[in-house]
């Protein structure tokens, strides 16, 4: 019995050294991912620790930029937001404590907090491995294509082309005139009569299509158009044909 006795305040004696000796978690340099449209999480760290930003995609247009009036700013895109190169990083290192709200100067939802501990931190600790990289390879789902009008004036006005689609991109279209061929069989071939380009947001869109502009002409005849989508990772839709056409203006009649 005194031995048992014995050997459990020895056990007791050498927990309470280990919680005192060990004592709370520290904090560490972190990671903070960005994936659709959100950030992984609101980091805390120590004084004198870093936190860096992780660009893993699909989408890449986002900034981190530090917002007032915190003691210290930053901003991975002070010019303009780029489209950063899937697993681009972006380090801040915070000396004072305090909270640092940061946002995406392109999307207001895209925002946190880092908070900053007065204790002071290791600098030297592992923020760990970069989360795996999202590739995206599927193009967007482009659907609803149509034309509010399908017979257009002679001006150069244009219509509407509606669209809905999942992802931020752009959307272009190719003209092309129809035209008679040949001899006594004439036959009726596609010519390439200019081309249109819009950015588009998620969800529905509608664009100003088929007006007069230094990369297509809009004569009077008869038209296809070749539309497709392309999201920011460059994966493009099918092809939809959109049929139209541009009247020529009335001959006024002589008196």
């Amino acid at each position: 019995m005194r031995r048992a006795a014995s050997i459990l305040a020895s056990l007791a004696g050498a927990l309470l050294v280990m919680a005192i000796t060990v004592g709370p978690a520290q904090a560490a340099n972190t990671r903070v991912s960005i994936s659709d449209f959100q950030w992984s999480q609101d980091p805390q760290i120590d004084l004198g620790e870093s936190v860096t930003w992780d660009w893993i995609g699909p989408d890449t247009q986002h900034s981190v930029t530090g917002q007032p009036a915190n003691a210290t700013q930053w901003d991975s895109d002070p010019v303009r937001v780029e489209s950063h190169p899937l697993g681009d990083t972006f380090t801040v290192t915070f000396n004072q404590p305090g909270e640092y709200e940061f946002i995406c100067k392109l999307h207001a939802s895209v925002r946190g907090v880092v908070t900053v501990s007065s204790t002071p931190g290791d600098p030297d600790s592992d923020p760990g491995p970069q989360a795996p990289l999202n590739l995206d390879i599927d193009p967007p789902d482009f659907q609803g294509v149509y034309l509010s009008d399908t017979v257009l004036g002679p001006k150069g006005k244009g219509t509407t082309m509606n669209f809905a689609t999942d992802e931020r991109g752009t959307v272009e279209a190719d003209y092309y005139i129809k035209i008679k061929k040949g001899g006594k069989k004439k036959k009726t071939v596609r010519s390439f009569a200019g081309f249109g380009r819009w950015s588009n947001h998620i969800g529905y869109n509608a664009v100003n299509f088929a007006k007069r502009t230094s990369d297509f002409k809009a004569k009077p005849g008869k038209y296809v158009a070749r539309v497709a989508a392309t999201d920011e990772s460059a994966n493009t839709t099918p092809t939809v044909e959109l049929k139209f056409e541009i009247k020529k203006k009335k001959k006024n009649k002589k008196k």
